[in-house]
């Protein structure tokens, strides 16, 4: 998928890192993900849930908090009400740039700021809310500082250690962080909500999932992540939690860009990535691209690839259809095909010597031991007679005209 690197304007006038992931196809939708607490955008869970949604059409920005990362501020002089400030800045950016009600996830002490965060952006611009780890009481993360609180708290500021890395504090930051009454908050959101947690979180324990869960009014929902430790460092645990929150989400997003069904053939469209196109059918939707050796994203099948899906689905379909029929023990079949841009060099039927000759090379297995040999000629006879094959090799025109 496509990633736009941008910078975002705060309140206070320094610069956020922010990397938002485009759908190949089009944008169905939009979020926001918020990173755990003195993480970066670049942290496994950011990015899984990030590129996941946007598989599904939702372009989703992550970004990294004042003074982490690529921006600007400082950190130690921050506080979680600094986050808040943050989320808020980066999710009215892609209510401007999208004009559509958004998603807000948030990880650990990001979670907390995405709550407190879609209480002051409201319903109208907020559509749900998830949260992974996330605490209960913003000022639980203090447990996580080592360093010397009172000695900060009389001086204004002092040297502390975050998660291994050095970071130097002030007062206002503690103050900041003690003062938010996160579940006095969840109380007044009106917006569908998904909380994950595992049980054996070591960092933020699972009763703070059942305070937000008590705390919250309907729809919510709880999905645990068992096994899983707080960081999702795991990489299957992170693509679990991004799956679960892209799915979810879908039920409850805005359907913006939505192509119509057509009520024959196939509509495409071009959507953000480099060849990334959207292909909608009677009833299905899908991304065509190429892959990243040619340039693509490599989200969907090559044009090329579903032209020998055409030729190979057709023939598995005739001669299962044919084995029905004829009411045979039919295993199934394994058909492998492949394009040949070159065929003219290795024949010698070419008629024209300025016709470019092609090739569709197919391999057809019949798959069990239950039918004669009889019964598999006859069925290799009747591959070739499956439409696209009679499509494919009959006096095709293609006829353009320019939609009004």
């Amino acid at each position: 998928m496509p990633t736009e690197n941008l910078k975002i304007t705060t309140s206070e006038g320094h610069e956020l890192s922010g990397a938002l992931e485009l759908p190949t196809g089009l944008v169905r939708g939009a979020a926001v993900f918020a990173h755990c607490f003195t993480c970066t955008k670049q942290s496994k869970a950011a990015k899984a849930v990030t590129q996941a949604l946007a598989r599904e059409g939702i372009a989703s920005l992550r970004f990294d908090f004042t003074g982490l990362g690529g921006s600007q501020g400082e950190f130690g002089r921050a506080g979680f009400a600094s986050d808040v400030e943050d989320l808020i800045a980066s999710a009215e950016h892609l209510i401007d740039r999208f004009d559509c009600q958004i998603l807000l996830v948030g990880h650990s002490l990001g979670g907390a700021a995405v709550l407190a965060a879609a209480t002051e952006l409201g319903r109208d611009n907020v559509a749900a809310v998830a949260t992974i780890g996330a605490p209960s009481d913003v000022p639980h993360v203090l447990h996580n500082i080592k360093g010397d609180l009172e000695e900060i708290e009389s001086k204004g500021e002092g040297d502390v250690t975050i998660g291994g890395r050095a970071f130097k504090l002030s007062k206002d930051f503690l103050d900041k962080t003690r003062e938010i009454d996160l579940l006095d908050r969840i109380g007044g959101l009106r917006v569908p909500l998904m909380i994950m947690h595992s049980p054996t979180d070591e960092i933020v324990g699972v009763e703070h999932a059942s305070n937000l869960f008590t705390a919250a009014k309907h729809p919510k929902s709880f999905v645990s992540l068992a096994g899983a430790d707080h960081l999702l460092l795991n990489e299957a645990d992170a693509q679990f939690a991004a799956q679960m929150i892209a799915a979810w989400a879908g039920r409850y997003l805005p359907q913006k860009d939505q192509l119509e069904m057509p009520d024959q053939g196939v509509i495409v469209q071009t959507g953000n990535g480099k060849f990334g196109t959207e292909v909608h059918t009677v009833s299905h939707r899908f991304v065509a691209d190429e892959p990243a050796s040619y340039g693509g994203d490599d989200s969907g099948p090559t044009p090329y690839d579903l032209l020998n899906a055409a030729l190979g689905t057709c023939t598995a379909m005739t001669m299962k259809m044919y084995a029905d029929r004829k009411q045979w023990p039919f295993d199934g079949t394994r058909i492998h095909v492949t394009h040949e841009r070159d065929h003219a060099e290795d024949c010698d039927h070419v008629l024209d010597e300025n016709v470019q000759i092609q090739a569709l090379n197919r391999k057809i297995e019949i798959l069990g031991d239950a039918l004669d040999g009889e019964q598999r000629a006859k069925l290799i006879e009747i591959a070739d007679k499956c439409p696209v094959h009679r499509t494919l090799e009959g006096h095709l025109h293609i006829h353009t005209e320019v939609a009004q």
